[in-house]
C-alpha cells in the first residue's frame, strides 16, 4: 500500500516570524525544485572543491553543484575552470571518472571535443564524407565550434578553496561571504598550502537544509554527543559566541574548549554524560594549540547553501551538501592539513578525524537524527516545528543556549523564496 502526503490546501507560513517552521518546508517536491533554481543555480556562490585536489595542469575532479554534475579541473595555464558535465551534442553526462587528468574532454557517445577551458575543439565528420566523388553528410556550413561548448561557471577562488556559480553576475565572493564571515574563513585558509589527508561521504535521508540547520544549532551538541558533553569538546558554558552576516545566511559558531570554569549544573543529569568513560586511546585528545586558532578550540563555519568549514581542535574539513530530491542529499567529507605541518600533527589530525564523517563518535549521530527528522515531517506535513530557544529574534550572541543562526537562516530563506 502506497503512503500519500497530504497537505494543506495553498500552504502559507503562518506569521512573519521564523521561529516556527512549517513541515512542508522538508517535504515538498515543487519547493525543492525552486530552492535549487534560486539557491544553488542564481545568485550564490557554491563550494566545488580545494585548489590542492588539483595541482597539476589537467588534473580534474567531478563535483555537483546543486544536483548538476560539474568538473572542476587545472588548466595548463594554471587557473582553475569549472564546466557542467552535459555535451553540447546530445547532452549526455560525459565524464564518469571521480577523478584524473586529462589533455581535453571526450563525450564517448559521438567523440565530441573540448579543450579544458571547455572550448568545442573538435567534431568528428563534421566536413561530412567524401564518397562517390560528393560529399555526403556533415554539420550545416553556418556551424560554428564557438558557439556549442560546454557549459561555463564563473569561479571564485580564496586561501585554496573553489566556488563556482552558473550565475555570472553574481556577486564577489567578498561581497557574498561579507566582512565578518570573512573573517573566520580566512583564519582557516590564510595562504598556507593545503594537503588533502582524505574523503568520507554518506547518503543521508533527509532534506539538505537540515544539515544546514544542524551546524547553525549549538542547542544540540551538549545533550545528543556524548562525546562532546562527557570530554567537554562542547559544552553549554564554554565560552562561546555567534556570528551572522548581515543576512543572517551564513554563520560561525565559536567555542574554546575549558573556558566554562566547573558548573556541574550544565551536566548534571544530562543523559549524554557519562562520568566513567574514558579513552583506551588518549591521542584522540591529545589536543595541541595552534598559532592560527587565535583563541578557539572549536569554529563551526556554514556558507549557505552548500558548505561547512569544520575546525574542531586540531581536525579541519570541509563538508560539502549535495541535494539529490527534496528527501536525500550527499554528504562529503574532505579532509585535510597542512604542507608545512609535522609528522606528529599530520597523524593528529587524522586520529582525530575520527569524531567525525558518517561513522565518527560524534557525527554519526547528526545523520541519524537529520533522517529521524525528515520521517517526522513527511508524517505530518501540516505541522511545524518550534525553534524558540533563546527567544524569537535574530541577533549575534555570546552563548549558545540559542536557536537564533536558525531563525536568521530562514529569515533569508523566506525572503528569497517568497513564502
Amino acid at each position: 500500500m502506497t503512503q500519500t502526503t497530504v497537505f494543506p490546501a495553498d500552504p502559507k507560513w503562518a506569521g512573519e516570524g521564523t521561529s516556527r517552521i512549517p513541515f512542508w518546508a522538508y517535504t515538498r517536491e515543487d519547493l525543492y525544485k525552486k530552492e535549487l533554481d534560486r539557491f544553488f543555480y542564481n545568485h550564490h556562490w557554491c563550494y566545488v572543491g580545494l585548489e590542492a585536489e588539483i595541482p597539476n595542469p589537467g588534473d580534474f575532479r567531478r563535483t555537483v553543484v546543486g544536483e548538476r554534475s560539474v568538473i572542476m579541473v587545472r588548466d595548463p595555464d594554471g587557473s582553475i575552470n569549472v564546466v557542467e558535465n552535459v555535451c553540447a551534442h546530445r547532452g549526455m553526462r560525459f565524464c564518469r571518472e571521480r577523478h584524473g587528468n586529462a589533455k581535453d574532454f571526450l563525450c564517448p557517445y559521438h567523440q565530441w571535443n573540448y579543450s579544458l577551458k571547455g572550448d568545442l575543439q573538435g567534431v568528428p565528420f563534421r566536413r561530412g564524407v567524401k564518397q562517390d566523388g560528393k560529399v555526403n553528410g556533415g554539420m550545416p556550413k553556418d556551424f560554428k565550434l564557438e558557439e556549442h561548448g560546454l557549459t561555463k561557471l564563473k569561479v571564485a577562488t580564496r586561501g585554496g578553496v573553489v566556488f563556482a556559480s552558473f550565475d555570472h553576475d553574481v556577486e564577489s565572493l567578498e561581497d557574498f561571504l561579507g566582512p565578518v564571515i570573512l573573517k573566520y574563513f580566512d583564519r582557516t585558509f590564510n595562504g598556507r598550502q593545503l594537503k588533502i589527508l582524505g574523503y568520507r561521504r554518506q547518503r543521508i535521508p533527509g532534506n539538505w537544509k537540515l544539515m544546514q540547520e544542524n551546524i547553525k544549532d549549538p542547542y544540540h551538541p551538549g545533550l545528543l554527543h556524548t562525546w562532546f558533553s562527557t570530554f567537554g569538546l562542547w559544552r553549554a558554558d564554554n565560552k562561546s559566541e555567534l556570528k551572522m552576516d548581515d543576512k543572517f545566511r551564513h554563520a560561525a559558531m565559536i567555542s574554546t574548549r575549558g573556558q566554562g570554569g566547573n558548573n556541574a549544573e550544565v551536566v548534571s543529569g544530562l543523559d549524554s554524560f557519562k562520568d566513567k568513560m574514558t579513552l583506551n586511546d588518549t591521542r584522540l585528545l591529545d589536543i595541541v594549540p595552534e598559532a592560527w586558532w587565535s583563541g578557539p578550540t572549536a569554529v563551526m563555519t556554514t556558507i549557505f547553501p552548500s558548505l561547512i568549514i569544520q575546525q574542531q581542535v586540531n581536525s579541519v574539513s570541509t563538508r560539502h551538501i549535495q541535494p539529490n530530491g527534496h528527501g536525500s542529499f550527499d554528504f562529503v567529507w574532505t579532509h585535510f592539513g597542512f604542507e608545512d605541518d609535522t609528522p606528529e600533527m599530520q597523524e593528529r589530525r587524522l586520529i582525530q578525524a575520527n569524531l567525525f564523517g558518517p561513522a565518527g563518535f560524534v557525527s554519526a549521530d547528526d545523520g541519524e537524527v537529520i533522517e529521524w527528522s525528515q520521517q517526522g515531517f513527511e508524517q505530518k506535513p501540516s505541522h511545524r516545528t518550534l525553534v524558540e530557544m533563546g527567544g524569537v529574534d535574530i541577533g549575534d550572541t555570546d552563548h549558545m543556549v540559542t536557536e537564533t543562526l536558525i531563525r536568521g537562516m530562514y529569515d533569508y530563506w523566506r525572503k528569497v523564496m517568497g513564502e
